[in-house]
Formats: structure tokens, sequence, C-alpha cells
């Protein structure tokens, strides 16, 4: 029987790559480990429910201070991905089939945690002909009909390997924000993400818009990989050419030594120079700083993007 805890049955196909060394995190980057009421409040929930969150399964460095606070990533569609991301702690492998009410089970617990703002990310599918697409649909209509005041956001696979329409399965059902990230400079692609293709996501996200421009597009990137500041530079300006409305920027943390290298800590001051770059750019909506990941702060960060834009209908 396979076990998820142990790193070399959670990730099979890192068992024989040579260790890289882990360095120590700069003061800035440590958090807190979890704990208190609110923490154990929402695990009750998410294990009453049965269901994954990317926050447990990714290893997040921020799972402490969201679930204090009643906020958790739900993730659908299994606890085993398809792709072996060379950065990425979430088990590789072949995945279960999908549960069929998984979908009504996280509107339950998206109702008893009462919700404002939910974030909804899946594992990739590619066993799926669809890649799970009509799951996404499934599961944010169930939401949208137990809490409908409740702002949805997911954070899709790439559906690399489906039909191009399968995406209009999931722009259907009208997500508030349609998030899918680029994880990385195109350069590094090949290392980091090889099981995707960077003009195919970057692609996904124009689409999203063209169908539907009421919906928010979202992506995000992470640095200490390797890139340089040129490389992060032309990341955003492609996302703007594409109309993406939101960017979120991170440090890379190495999940383990099997997992692809930290090449540095990029400091503060950094980030803050990519956040002022990215709106002078355009973006409505920056995220940059150490700690940074896609779903941080997400209910906050929705309320300032859904100002931004309404600002900007106001300017216009």
């Amino acid at each position: 029987m396979r076990d998820l805890k142990l790193p070399q049955q959670r990730h099979p196909e890192k068992a024989h790559r040579p260790d890289n060394a882990q360095p120590r995190k700069p003061k800035w980057i440590r958090v807190k480990a979890p704990t208190g009421e609110g923490y154990n409040a929402t695990r009750k929930i998410m294990r009453d429910n049965k269901l994954v969150t990317v926050c447990e399964e990714a290893g997040c460095p921020n799972a402490g201070e969201c679930w204090s606070a009643g906020h958790a990533t739900m993730m659908i569609m299994g606890e085993i991905c398809t792709r072996g991301c060379t950065f990425c702690n979430i088990a590789t492998g072949k995945p279960d089939a999908l549960d069929a009410f998984e979908p009504g089970r996280v509107a339950d617990a998206v109702q008893k945690l009462g919700l404002n703002h939910v974030v909804i990310t899946s594992v990739d599918r590619d066993d799926l002909e669809d890649g799970g697409a009509e799951h996404f649909a499934q599961t944010i209509r169930a939401v949208r009909h137990r809490s409908p005041k409740t702002t949805i956001e997911i954070l899709t696979p790439d559906f690399l390997k489906c039909a191009p329409d399968v995406l209009d399965i999931v722009v259907a059902a009208r997500p508030d924000v349609f998030n899918h990230n680029l994880e990385t400079v195109p350069g590094l692609y090949p290392q980091v993400r090889p099981g995707a293709r960077y003009f195919h996501s970057l692609r996904l996200l124009q689409r999203v818009k063209e169908m539907d421009p009421s919906i928010f597009t979202k992506s995000g990137i992470m640095v200490g990989l390797g890139e340089d500041k040129q490389a992060v530079h032309q990341v955003m300006d492609d996302m703007r050419a594409a109309e993406i409305d939101f960017l979120t920027i991170g440090q890379y943390l190495q999940p383990t030594p099997k997992h692809h290298g930290v090449d540095r800590f990029v400091t503060p001051e950094e980030f803050a120079g990519y956040e002022k770059a990215a709106y002078g750019k355009g973006f409505l909506m920056v995220s940059a700083t150490p700690l940074t990941r896609s779903s941080y702060h997400a209910g906050d960060d929705f309320a300032r993007l859904r100002a931004a834009r309404e600002a900007q209908l106001v300017k216009g």
C-alpha cells in the first residue's frame, strides 16, 4: 500500500534524482507553526467532509494563518497528480476515479465555514478526457447553490491534453476569478515544469478573457528558481498582452532535497520593485512578497481587485 507521507513514495519520479542542498531560510521567510482554535475548527470541517486542501498537500507556509481565520483552499479531484513538476510537493502517480459526491461536500464545507470568498484548485488530471473541466463546473454550481453570496475563485490545470472546447465548460459556470499559474519564466520550463507549455498556459488565460470579459483572470510565478529580472519583466509583459488582471509573485521554497533547488532568496526590496513595475504595466491587482501564494489573502485581494476595476471604469 502506497504511503503518501513518505517522500520516496509520494514522489517516485524524483527518488533517483541527486539531492539539492536546502539553504537556511532568511528571517523574512520564517513563519510560526499552525495552532489555535480557529485552525483546529477549520481542520475538523475539512476532515469531516473528507476534503483535500492544497494548503496541506503543497506544504504552504501560510496554512496556520489562513486556517486560523477560517480560510482554506479546496483541492478537488483527489490528492495524486499526473504531472511531475520539480517544484511541487503534491504526490504524483495514477489518480483514483473522480468522486461524484465531492462537489456537494465542497459546497457543504464552504457553507459551514461561512466563506465570503472561496478558492478551489485541483491536481492535474491528464487521465481524464476533459481534464476535469466538468468536475470544476459541477463544484462551482454546487457552491453557488448553497452559498449564493460567496465569490468563487478557481485555480485550474492547463487542460493541455484536452480538446480546446473543454475550457468552455469551466467558463460557462462563471467563476468570479479564473486563475492559472505560469509558475516560472519560459526558459526554466524544461527543468521546472516539463509537462507544461508556457505559451499554451498564457493562451488559456487569454481565451478566458475573450469568452467572458467579466471574469477576472489571475496568474502567478515563483522567483528564486534561477530566473533573472529581465525574464520576470518579460513574463509581466506577456501577461498584460493576454489581459491578465491580477499577478502574484512569491518566493520558491524547496519542499525536499529531491526537488528543484533554491537558487537564491529574493529580498523584500526586490519584491517591492516587482510590485511597482507590475502596477506600472497595468495590472489591476498585484501581490508580490516572499510569502505570497496564489490564494493567500485571496478574499481581501478580490475585494481590492473589484474596486480597482470599478475605479478604472469610472476613469474610462
